[in-house]
């Protein structure tokens, strides 16, 4: 049995801090974009996790909920994002936030929405969303063209046996447009990439929910055939993980 989501990452609270990748700028722009004032507009992070996507947006000068079920990633988060003012770090999930009716401009949720696409989610954010609030949606997913990420993407499915169930690139662009009011939703890409060395990208790895655990024989097979592929791909000691960064936005059905 797989463990709930609301506490599956927990043991990896460390990696995620140090190895998940960020999110391009203009992205964070083309979300500013669409606030009617920017500068005193209110955001729910649903799923805010230790806070990466969450600081771009105080970046910015928004007020931010960050919306956490998990407390080791909530607690990172908190001191993460110690620093501003704007940030409001809250102990709720998608289905219960926790916020007040139309209190939110713009509901965000980056790496998290595979975890909770559901219709409980969907009437929650309906409710916290003002009339003329937006819902965005963000993954970075990996470009699986590249000879690098179609590799690395056979050996996931290969010895990492939760891969396939929890992968959030499974989710496909009809799934994700019924959380969207009739044909509103807009599709918006950009690139991205970290540059990692051998031990940044066992750490990315490690980040992930679908790791073996490091005390199991999947996961030194997975190290030890991860070593190869890195020495392989590698350019003077580092690997580009390269990233299709998307942007799913639009009123959300209600």
């Amino acid at each position: 049995m797989m463990p709930d989501p609301r506490s599956r990452f927990s043991a990896r609270v460390a990696n995620y801090v140090r190895f998940r990748p960020g999110y391009p700028d203009k992205l964070i722009s083309a979300l500013a974009a669409i606030l009617d004032n920017p500068d005193q507009g209110v955001v729910a992070d649903v799923g805010s996790g230790t806070g990466i996507f969450t600081r771009l947006l105080l970046a910015r000068g928004l007020r931010v909920y960050g919306i956490e079920p998990n407390t080791a990633m909530r607690q990172a988060g908190e001191e993460y994002l110690a620093q501003y003012a704007g940030f409001i770090s809250v102990a709720g999930d998608a289905e219960n936030t926790g916020l007040a009716d139309a209190s939110v401009d713009l509901v965000t949720a980056a790496q998290a929405f595979h975890w909770f696409n559901n219709d409980q989610t969907r009437a929650e954010f309906a409710r916290i969303l003002k009339a003329d609030g937006k819902l965005a949606l963000i993954w970075n997913r990996r470009r699986t063209s590249q000879p690098f990420q179609r590799a690395y993407d056979d050996l996931l499915r290969e010895l990492a046996p939760e891969y396939g169930k929890v992968n959030h690139m499974n989710l496909g662009a009809a799934e994700i447009a019924e959380f969207f009011a009739g044909d509103s939703m807009e599709l918006l890409h950009f690139d991205y990439q970290q540059k990692l060395d051998f031990d940044g990208l066992l750490g990315r790895l490690k980040s992930s929910s679908y790791c073996p655990d490091e005390d199991t024989v999947e996961y030194t097979r997975l190290a030890d055939e991860l070593r190869h592929l890195f020495d392989k791909h590698a350019i003077e000691g580092l690997l580009a993980f390269e990233y299709d960064t998307q942007l799913y936005c639009g009123p959300v059905a209600r």
